[in-house]
């Protein structure tokens, strides 16, 4: 029966993101239970695609991605893959009714990484677009649960907060993206000069997806609000202890937060929370 195999998917993708990520894996334990599987399922399959096109070096990446993105769609139709992670990503997309154009965008910036190196301002918010912001509104799906009054109403700070997370993610690995794989995403930027001007400009962007972003975090429902506020008050702590480093460090070093203080991080965040203190 069916119902054997879609567990054991949907097992792969919750292992999957413990795997890549404490981080994230702390903000789902935040959820509804009934939320947990499908965002395991969706991170599962972003995270198959991320490897793709950050890992897989010594394969052809760009079949790999193309079938990749045929299977995926296939799945989609057919409701059933062989591939686990697809096969409950699937699941989650056809329940949950995710637009099939957030996922080609999402698939489309994952296949700029395999020609792109540097990025201008129009193809940097494609990027953005693609890789970070359908990616929360895939999970606004799922915390909207087809109510699509509530979807509209926080579709502009999903967005705005999976941009602030991705730049995050851009500035703290700006030396392996950089050094190890050639990329430069932030446009108009020569990062062999990076300078701490150019550094607090990007900062003031962030802070500025930052504020759009938790407006909507304020007004999700109770089932998702303490898990996405926990993976803003992360990614917060985050860009905090980057904006504290000069230019050069960045360059140099990937800034990071200990397990010890995501933990510390959590309570904190829970308690807030529950005291409506965000």
């Amino acid at each position: 029966m069916k119902e054997m195999f879609d567990k054991l998917s949907a097992d792969c993708s919750k292992l999957t993101t413990k795997s890549y990520s404490t981080s994230f894996s702390l903000g789902i334990l935040f959820l509804n239970k009934k939320l947990r599987n499908p965002i395991y399922s969706i991170y599962g399959f972003v995270r198959l695609a991320d490897e793709i096109v950050d890992s897989f070096h010594d394969y052809d990446k760009e079949y790999l991605l193309e079938k990749f993105r045929t299977d995926c769609l296939e799945a989609i139709d057919h409701g059933i893959s062989l591939n686990p992670v697809l096969n409950s990503f699937q699941q989650v997309v056809n329940e949950f009714g995710i637009e099939m154009e957030l996922i080609e965008l999402f698939l489309e910036s994952m296949k700029m990484d395999l020609k792109r190196t540097e990025y201008t301002l129009e193809t940097f918010d494609q990027y953005i677009l693609g890789s970070a912001q359908v990616v929360g509104l895939m999970c606004l799906r799922v915390f909207t649960n087809g109510d699509d009054v509530a979807y509209e109403k926080l579709r502009h700070s999903a967005m705005k907060l999976g941009s602030a997370f991705q730049k995050i993610n851009f500035l703290r690995d700006l030396k392996a993206d950089y050094q190890n794989l050639s990329r430069n995403y932030f446009p108009n930027l020569d990062l062999s000069k990076f300078t701490n001007a150019e550094k607090m400009l990007i900062e003031q962007d962030i802070e500025q997806d930052f504020k759009e972003g938790l407006e909507g975090i304020k007004r999700l429902p109770s089932t998702s609000g303490s898990g996405v506020y926990l993976a803003y008050i992360y990614y917060k702590e985050l860009f905090n202890k980057i904006k504290k480093c000069n230019a050069e460090k960045v360059m140099s070093e990937r800034i990071r937060i200990s397990n010890r203080q995501k933990f510390g991080l959590m309570f904190d965040s829970m308690l807030r929370y529950k005291m409506n203190a965000i």
